[in-house]
């Protein structure tokens, strides 16, 4: 049994949420988001909690269909609430970044500066080597995030590269210089 799909949802105040069709549409103070819903998957609504919903308990991916779509409705209505962020690192000599209008431009050690266009919905600020990205939707900031960090993945040796703020790079030992004369 799904333990996720179980759970209320609890809508607070100020966030609405309105199903039309197979659509879940959530609104709150930072925006609106919609979340598609599967066929076989109810939504029962009351004006301060959620509940979702399956008709065969036993199939496997009914189940699963159950929590995702839960957890799916729980990141809309926290998203319309307080939003998401994701923080990146800029790591090594000369790597830097800046923001201009719809754009990000990072230097990262390659012949030409890299250009990204910032989607529509997310907020982008760089702060010394800081990366921060927010927004309402968390699958459109953690997968803006993802394809940011792509540009130039840290390396094991010095650790350059863009990482999550939060990530551990493991380091690994570099070549090991034999002395001179010493074998002999």
């Amino acid at each position: 049994m799904s333990r996720i799909g179980k759970k209320p949802i609890i809508l607070p105040n100020g966030v609405k949420a309105e199903k039309k069709d197979l659509t879940l549409k959530v609104t709150g103070p930072k925006g609106g988001l919609e979340v598609v819903l599967h066929p076989k998957v109810k939504v029962n609504a009351t004006e301060k909690e959620l509940t979702v919903d399956i008709d065969n308990k036993e199939e496997k991916f009914d189940r699963s269909l159950w929590g995702l779509t839960r957890a799916l409705i729980q990141n809309a209505v926290t998203g319309v609430v307080s939003g998401f962020e994701k923080k990146l690192e800029i790591v090594g000599v000369a790597y830097r970044g800046s923001v201009a209008g719809k754009k990000i431009t990072l230097s990262l050690g390659f012949s030409h500066p890299v250009e990204v266009d910032i989607p529509e919905g997310l907020t982008v600020t760089i702060d010394k080597n800081v990366i921060s990205i927010s927004g309402i939707d968390k699958q459109l900031v953690g997968e803006f995030a993802a394809n940011i960090r792509g540009l130039k993945k840290p390396e094991p040796y010095k650790g350059k590269g863009i990482k999550y703020a939060d990530e551990v790079v493991r380091r690994k030992a570099g070549k090991v210089v034999k002395a001179v004369g010493a074998g002999k």
